[in-house]
């Protein structure tokens, strides 16, 4: 049984009662469903409502592990490995799922088009490998750009800035213009002005979305990489400079979602590209110093007029070698219904059904929760109008493997980042080639 109830979140969940009509009452009495879950701040506040499928359906939820998505896709890989897939259910990514092969079940073998119906259907199609619905969307991912208000109203920063750079102090339209204000705000070792993920896929994806903005690309048509383009090296050189101009911690190159999420809600940061399911958490004044002091703007553009929006959707899959794939299938049925994604809603994640959106910005706007209502809004545009998939492919892991370690090394100054791009896009064609693409 869940016992964790996260004591910020907690006041979120009275308001809501789970409908389980749906299912049968003590339909898998005595059964024990064995999962493994994603955790961090973020995802935790769904975890709190498990006890309800439980009392509902008789069963018992073992978790047998709660990691970081980075730590849980190696131990998927080791049990992949060893033949010893003895789980049911697994947290899931549209980004991660190609990879692993048919160990999961088609859902539409176990859902109904009652269920599956009210999801928004490009994230159903997302969340399909080569036919099958491998993975049931949680909530959807793109990140906009998190700012201290306080230091754009002041006015001695916008006199100071204006002076200095010679256009006026505003939340930032360009990536170039991000730079600059960060190191403009920056006051090491006390105050930064940005930061990023420094490792595993996170600063792949980010990379990539920069490449993007820049107008490069990843891979040719014929799936030659090409990200050590002129594109790639600026996007790169972003990264670089910023570490170089401590405009961003010194740690940044061991960061991933949870250091970033925490450095911001610290109040030490000026900007922070992040996911909307931090949104809540920024503006909790029992979290966060920042509450009450938070802007928004979409994220910004490159120089090639396109702004970041790499994309994708958090889900749950069903093994296939589950001894009770009905009661799997309810259980990820529930942790995704129109009321668990309210939940999930309040705290700024990014529904992946169409009612929810409607209905949790119209609480929003009931309960004068005007934060909310721009995060959605912001948000909203975003998905609608900048967010893209990394290539859905099995093998998005494997390049991002031998990329970012390169990434990392030209941010410490161990490579130049040209040859940082060369030996990647080098070790990624091998990738390919093994593949059978090249």
């Amino acid at each position: 049984m869940l016992k964790t109830v996260i004591p910020s979140v907690a006041v979120l969940l009275t308001s809501t009662a789970i409908a389980t009509s749906a299912m049968a009452a003590g339909e898998y009495e005595g059964y024990t469903l064995r999962v493994k879950l994603i955790g961090g701040a973020q995802y935790e506040p769904l975890y709190t409502l498990i006890p309800q499928w439980e009392e509902e359906t008789g069963a018992t939820v073992e978790i047998l592990s709660r990691k970081n998505h980075f730590e849980l896709d190696r131990e998927i890989k080791q049990d992949i490995a060893s033949g010893t897939i003895n789980w049911c259910v697994g947290s899931n990514h549209t980004s991660f799922a190609p990879q692993y092969g048919n160990i999961y079940v088609d859902l539409r073998e176990h859902l109904t088009e009652d269920v599956l119906g009210g999801f928004v259907q490009l994230t159903l199609e997302h969340s399909t490998v080569n036919g099958r619905l491998v993975q049931l969307p949680r909530h959807s991912d793109v990140s906009n750009l998190y700012f201290q208000q306080s230091l754009y109203d002041d006015a001695d920063n916008q006199a100071a800035f204006k002076a200095e750079y010679g256009y006026d102090l505003a939340p930032p339209d360009t990536w170039a213009q991000v730079k600059d204000q960060a190191i403009f705000f920056a006051d090491p070792p006390n105050f930064f002005g940005t930061q990023y993920v420094g490792k595993d896929e996170a600063i792949t994806g980010r990379f990539y979305e920069m490449l993007i903005a820049e107008g490069g690309a990843l891979f040719d048509e014929s799936w030659n990489p090409t990200f050590n383009s002129e594109a790639g090296a600026r996007a790169l050189q972003w990264f670089v400079d910023l570490y170089e101009a401590n405009a961003v911690p010194a740690g940044v190159p061991n960061y991933l979602w949870d250091d970033t999420g925490l450095g911001f809600a610290s109040g030490t940061v000026a900007m922070n590209l992040d996911w909307a399911g931090w949104a809540s958490f920024f503006n909790d004044p029992e979290n966060s110093k920042v509450a009450g002091n938070i802007g928004l703007v979409r994220a910004p553009m490159g120089s090639g007029g396109k702004r970041t929006g790499w994309s994708g959707s958090h889900s749950f899959s069903v093994t296939e070698s589950c001894d009770n794939k009905e009661a799997a299938a309810s259980f990820v049925a529930f942790l995704t219904s129109h009321d668990s994604q309210m939940v999930e809603a309040r705290t700024g994640l990014l529904p992946t059904r169409s009612q929810v959106w409607t209905d949790a910005k119209a609480e929003f706007q009931a309960n004068g929760n005007d934060f909310l209502v721009l995060v959605f809004d912001t948000y909203a545009a975003s998905m609608a109008e900048d967010a893209f998939t990394p290539p859905l492919i099995p093998e998005w892991i494997e390049v991002s493997n031998v990329l970012w370690p390169n990434l990392q090394a030209a941010v410490v100054g161990e490579k130049s980042v040209q040859q940082a791009l060369d030996d990647a896009a080098k070790d990624a064609r091998e990738v390919m080639e093994d593949a059978g693409y090249l």
